[in-house]
């Protein structure tokens, strides 16, 4: 190895015989699910509150919905708008797209009403499939774009009859039925299958579009990702084969929404692929998660940090055995030291074998593309690259390298890396840049550095550095200090704005249960950060708080708590 602070993996033999390179399928995704199910056609694909399809019933309702696609004019390139959270019907359609040639429109029901209108705008959709909870927003906007019909789907369409009935006269009763004349139900949207006569399975090279989804790029602002078939395919088989430790029929809690590169990526196409099943869950009930997990006995976890605070926080985990978990994957948001450390003991002290493995990734890759190896996680690491993929420090706005263990900026060269923002050239440009090496890296906007034996370390993201007083302060350096007390469950850092110094530092605390704060909390805290943290970064104060904001994702919302002491220092 050189002394520059990039991978070229002769370590990878050393963590689970993993290969230095794969082979990827230059193919569609459904082609790699329909291959899938050739395999295994009787084992369980998916499962929805107890209703499940086999393989062989959901390629069958696949190419049904290929079918009415084909009816409703969509053909190859053309955009459709998948506006879901996980139901049967958002990967039935998501595939659907895929077999005839179009490009998925993958957008969260909880967007805004002029958001979704924008969506729907750039990426010039001509079909919506959405929740039914979306259905007033899409009539109050369709009329200003290209739709041609909304396919509207309750979250009852596809529970046993029995579930339904309960849906309905529960969650269901809150939601009133909208009504358009663009508006289908799904069920008649499967009923245009029988009107199409001709070809629908189109097979396509790996580098054509296949889905366009969303993320706050480097700067922060919206922007639509395109990934290619070949993206999502080699995301499959460098996470399974990385995961290391599934064989097909395991079952995979899906948490994570389909409408992110995480969700869809890991917790649905790699599964897929696998011949495992991907456990359906719509919305994520903190309450219910001993129910999840007692009634579908997952072998997987994968989710934010904020699944396993949950995970901790739930009584009734308690005095529950876990040892049927063969994985708990962490990615989306910062799993701090101590807290990494207060899961694995608690799944070790129900019996599961493993450690939460941390990651790193970005909807610009799919999702992830460095993982903690098997049981050789690394304490702060995010881990080691998968196989064919390659990170590099460069000091940040540059291609210049830095050399091991100096913090620049993280660069990521892979086969899943995406074609580009939709319609952005500028901001594709300034993202994906090809260097002296000829190979195309993606600058990610986020700081960290890399070790000689190939462990990563993330510091954060560029923009969240908080300077004060001239000096560089890191947030996650101070979380991962705060929540290595033993009374904090987790905590979040933020600069606000001073005259005289630039910024200063604020810390939000959420406390473990059971714990009350007081001042001698506090004070404890403090003598606790006094110790670990340089003077100059010591917060200047410290808020409680019993839950913090999270964004739609599930991670903690620290722009929400930044605007809240900028309008408090304006009020």
């Amino acid at each position: 190895m050189t002394g520059k602070a990039s991978i070229d993996k002769p370590w990878l033999q050393h963590y689970g015989n993993i290969p230095h390179s794969l082979e990827y399928p230059d193919t569609s995704m459904w082609e790699i699910v329909e291959e899938s199910a050739k395999k295994h056609p009787h084992f369980i694909a998916y499962n929805y509150f107890g209703k499940t399809a086999t393989y062989s019933e959901l390629m069958r309702q696949i190419e049904m919905s290929a079918k009415a696609f084909g009816a409703l004019g969509i053909r190859q390139g053309d955009k459709v708008t998948i506006c879901m959270p996980n139901v049967p019907e958002a990967v039935i359609g998501f595939y659907a797209l895929n077999m005839v040639g179009a490009v998925a429109n993958m957008i969260h029901p909880l967007s805004s009403e002029n958001e979704i209108k924008r969506f729907l705008n750039i990426s010039e959709s001509k079909l919506i499939i959405a929740i039914n909870i979306c259905a007033d927003k899409i009539k109050n906007i369709i009329s200003e774009t290209a739709i041609e019909k909304a396919i509207i789907v309750s979250p009852k369409d596809s529970m046993s009859a029995l579930l339904g009935i309960g849906y309905k006269l529960t969650k269901g009763r809150k939601i009133k039925t909208v009504r358009h004349e663009r508006f289908i139900t799904f069920r008649e949207f499967m009923s245009y299958a029988g009107n199409y006569i001709g070809e629908f399975k189109h097979k396509q090279n790996g580098n054509v579009p296949a889905a366009i989804m969303y993320s706050g790029g480097t700067t922060g602002d919206t922007k639509g990702i395109i990934l290619t078939n070949l993206n999502f395919n080699v995301l499959a088989i460098q996470s399974m084969t990385w995961a290391n430790c599934f064989e097909s029929q395991d079952r995979i809690l899906s948490v994570t929404p389909i409408f992110h590169g995480y969700g869809l990526g890991t917790c649905i196409h790699a599964v897929l692929w696998k011949g495992m099943t991907t456990i359906l869950l719509p919305q994520f009930d903190i309450n219910a998660f001993h129910k999840y997990l007692s009634n579908y006995k997952p072998h997987a976890l994968v989710g934010v940090p904020t699944l396993y605070e949950a995970l901790m926080r739930n009584k009734h985990i308690q005095s529950m055995d876990l040892s049927f978990l063969k994985l708990a994957a962490s990615g989306g948001d910062t799993l701090s030291i101590s807290r990494k450390e207060k899961i694995d003991v608690f799944l070790k002290e129900r019996n599961a074998n493993i450690e939460v493995r941390d990651g790193y990734g970005m909807t610009e890759s799919v999702t992830v593309t460095c993982w903690n190896p098997d049981h050789k996680t690394k304490a702060g690491s995010v881990g080691v690259p998968f196989p064919d993929v390659n990170y590099k420090i460069v000091t940040p706005n540059t291609q210049e390298e830095e050399t091991y263990g100096v913090v620049g900026e993280i660069c990521v060269s892979s086969p899943a890396l995406m074609t580009g923002y939709l319609n952005e050239p500028k901001e594709t440009a300034k993202t994906l840049q090809t260097h002296k090496d000829g190979a195309l890296w993606l600058h990610t906007g986020d700081l960290g550095y890399i070790e000689e034996d190939g462990f990563v370390y993330f510091k954060q993201r560029i923009k969240r550095m908080i300077i004060s007083s001239g000096y560089n302060i890191y947030p996650q350096s101070i979380e991962n200090i705060i929540d290595s007390h033993p009374d904090v469950m987790y905590s979040t850092i933020i600069g606000v704005p001073d005259d005289y110094r630039g910024k200063w530092v604020k810390a939000y605390i959420v406390l473990k249960n059971g714990v009350n704060p007081t001042e001698m909390i506090r004070d404890s805290i403090k003598a606790h950060c006094e110790k670990n943290i340089a003077k100059y970064a010591i917060p200047k104060k410290f808020e409680f708080r019993e839950t913090l904001p999270k964004t739609i994702m599930g991670k903690v919302d620290y722009r929400a708590l930044e605007s809240e002491n900028i309008t408090s220092m304006g009020e």
